[in-house]
């Protein structure tokens, strides 16, 4: 829809398409975009956003400079098209998830579910988005990401407010704390991965993936459930 999508020239002239806040949107990426983009997000969680050059993209991604510059513009503007393009179809995951016909706790079970199994499949990623938040030297560049979670918040919103209706949740739930509280406990568990691959005797990738799937995973379950529901 044209009211809802604007167009816009990088400074080649190259057109991007975004929607109405401003995102680009990931269905618009082509295949040599995504290539470009595989390979900064590689070099951004091992560098870092500031030890990456558009040089050293170029050169991994076996491309002339000029075409990332082309693509996007900016070294800022692809962190941000990289951002969008790793977790903007998690939106549209979320609010199948409240559209279900579903009890308000399996659908927080199910959120939950997708959450940690998105972010154990794309710590790259979010790996990049932890430090660059933690520097502040990007809040602008990462505006759109903050649009995407404003719109991942409010479809906990609506599962929260829902079983609170039905008399089921607690009403002082702090809503915007449970999904720090998600993604708390699996980061402080994958950020001291050897401690607990030790501790836990999980000596392979398989068995540490496996354990975050079904062990931590229903932790965090329990874990939210306790916050959410009265207490018998």
């Amino acid at each position: 829809m044209l009211n809802k999508t604007k167009q816009l020239f990088n400074l080649n002239s190259c057109l991007v398409l975004f929607n109405e806040n401003n995102i680009p949107l990931k269905s618009n990426f082509n295949e040599k975009q995504i290539q470009i983009l595989v390979v900064a997000e590689t070099l951004f969680a091992e560098k870092g956003f500031d030890g990456t050059s558009i040089r050293n993209i170029a050169k991994m991604a076996k491309i002339n400079i000029a075409m990332v510059s082309y693509y996007f513009g900016s070294k800022e503007r692809l962190l941000e098209s990289l951002i969008v393009y790793r977790t903007s179809d998690l939106k549209n995951q979320l609010e199948n998830i409240v559209q279900e016909d579903l009890e308000p706790i399996e659908k927080i079970n199910k959120l939950i579910e997708l959450y940690v199994n998105r972010i154990n499949s794309n710590r790259g990623i979010y790996r990049i988005l932890h430090f660059e938040f933690t520097s502040k030297k990007r809040e602008q560049n990462l505006q759109a990401f903050s649009e995407l979670k404003k719109g991942n918040l409010k479809s906990l919103e609506i599962i929260i407010e829902e079983g609170q209706r039905k008399g089921i949740f607690r009403k002082d739930v702090i809503i915007p704390l449970i999904t720090p509280t998600i993604l708390g406990t699996f980061f402080h568990f994958h950020m001291n991965k050897p401690f607990f691959e030790n501790l836990l005797n999980l000596k392979t990738e398989d068995l540490y993936n496996n354990y975050i799937k079904t062990n931590l995973t229903k932790h965090i379950q329990q874990t939210i459930k306790a916050l959410l529901i009265y207490e018998s």
